[in-house]
């Protein structure tokens, strides 16, 4: 049974080591303590997206200065991912700033995906909503992810976005489900949503039946001509919290730091580790924005002494064996 979002706010108000403690602990019963899995985000198709999200570059809405660009090549794709193997990632993931793909634009991705798949990594897309037929589409092509985050709670969700609500990001999640993938579903903290929002975001996380396989919690990246531009900065503990509260809640989900890493220093890193986050996005950019150095994260995890998780499932191993 998942916990309620009055349970969730409680563990926000534990003591800080107590918290710790228990999501450290919670952690260990679950995965090795001392290894991250590690993924690669390649934008695909950048900008023009025609919805209206507080947060994103990416939204036609906005004027960031970001420049569209067309669907990448299939071959260009699996170059990077080539090159994302290379580097130790285990995980290609591929995102496309659409509110949803058309069925022209889908069968490009489906090569893709089957192409990436070929070289031994795991695979995930985001391309905004889907339609009927289109997760069982992506699925037959190989797809072990799909990210559709919920962003933020509920009661929170129409001050960020106005365009969709959340149901229709529940309702491609149901397709996913149905189609047989996994689901890679998280969110954004740090837009001024409340504590007790924080806490609702990941009741709702918690809630989703199956839980989550992968839950990337996002930290707020203020990009300028974007609504949220402004937003004063949540608190480097209070984001600790949020990812111990979330270990907590999703015990037996990958909890990845995403968005907002690289302004974090290495100590703030290593606390999260420690409150149970265990993956990371590994890369110079994440979609559009910028992310840690490879050799930057190489060097934290051997002070660290964490070592690079192996594939979520036998099936993976045995064609990165043989490819």
């Amino acid at each position: 049974m998942s916990l309620s979002r009055a349970d969730i706010e409680n563990l926000f108000a534990q003591p800080f080591n107590d918290l710790i403690f228990q999501a450290q602990t919670v952690h260990r019963q679950h995965f090795d303590a001392n290894a991250v899995q590690v993924s690669t985000l390649l934008s695909i198709k950048t900008g023009g997206c025609s919805e209206d999200c507080g947060y994103c570059s990416q939204s036609a809405r906005h004027d960031t200065g970001l420049e569209r660009e067309g669907l990448m090549a299939v071959e260009d794709v699996v170059e990077a991912a080539r090159a994302a193997k290379a580097k130790g990632a285990t995980r290609f993931c591929m995102g496309a700033a659409w509110r949803g793909p058309k069925d022209k634009d889908l069968q490009p991705v489906v090569e893709m995906v089957k192409a990436v798949r070929g070289l031994g990594l795991e695979t995930c897309a985001t391309l905004g909503m889907l339609k009927e037929g289109q997760a069982q589409q992506l699925a037959d092509a190989g797809l072990d992810y799909y990210n559709h985050n919920l962003d933020t709670a509920s009661d929170f969700y129409g001050e960020v976005i106005g365009t969709h609500g959340q149901d229709d990001r529940l309702d491609t999640l149901g397709k996913v489900r149905e189609a047989g993938m996994k689901v890679c579903c998280g969110g954004i903290v740090g837009m001024g949503e409340s504590r007790p929002q924080r806490a609702g975001l990941i009741a709702e996380l918690a809630a989703l039946s199956p839980q989550p396989e992968s839950v990337p919690i996002n930290l707020l990246v203020k990009i300028p001509g974007t609504p949220l531009e402004d937003q004063p900065s949540l608190e480097p503990l209070e984001f600790v919290r949020t990812i111990a509260v979330a270990r907590i809640a999703l015990p037996g989900s990958i909890v990845r730091l995403s968005a907002g890493r690289q302004e974090m220093p290495d100590y703030l890193q290593a606390l999260c580790f420690l409150a149970g986050a265990n993956s990371i996005f590994y890369g110079e950019k994440l979609l559009t924005t910028g992310n840690p150095e490879t050799d930057r994260d190489l060097a934290l995890f051997k002070e660290l002494g964490l070592k690079v998780m192996p594939f979520a499932h036998a099936e993976m191993e045995a064609e990165a064996a043989q490819a």
